[in-house]
């Protein structure tokens, strides 16, 4: 999946990608859903490490809605399906599962061929704040990983 094999690559457009980053961004700050530690849009899916401040399912369907509305607009696909149904989560059991993941997250546009460094991929957290630092103060214990696909 990491190297957009199959599958639509909507996210690949750069529009796209900003509607994504930009909703991720928001519903930590304007929504506080979610503090964010990692976070990855990649062609055809997305990665997101977050310790969840509400409910996984509330999360999930505010980020594909609004998302999917947005990005379906912008491609001139009003009223269709956007995202895969399901999506992967995960508990993180501790601070070195959280570190372990957090570099995962980030370094999948470079295991997947997409940029020379975490940081050189613009949407990420890598990208966007320089590396896992989104910010010592959103690294709380327990957090969520998310994968959701086009």
């Amino acid at each position: 999946m990491d190297k957009a094999a199959y599958g639509p690559v909507w996210l690949r457009d750069a529009r796209i990608a900003r509607v994504v980053a930009d909703a991720l961004l928001y519903g930590e700050s304007g929504r506080h859903f979610y503090q964010l530690r990692a976070w990855v849009v990649m062609p055809n899916h997305l990665h997101l490490l977050l310790r969840p401040l509400t409910a996984l399912p509330v999360i999930t369907r505010w980020l594909k809605g609004s998302t999917a509305r947005q990005s379906n607009l912008v491609l001139g696909r009003t009223g269709q399906v956007f995202w895969q149904d399901e999506s992967f989560d995960h508990r993180v059991r501790d601070e070195e599962e959280l570190e372990r993941i957090a570099r995962y997250v980030e370094h999948n546009p470079v295991s997947a061929g997409l940029s020379v460094s975490p940081g050189d991929w613009p949407w990420s957290s890598a990208g966007l704040a320089g590396g896992s630092g989104i910010g010592a103060e959103n690294r709380g214990a327990f957090p969520t990983v998310q994968n959701m696909s086009r």
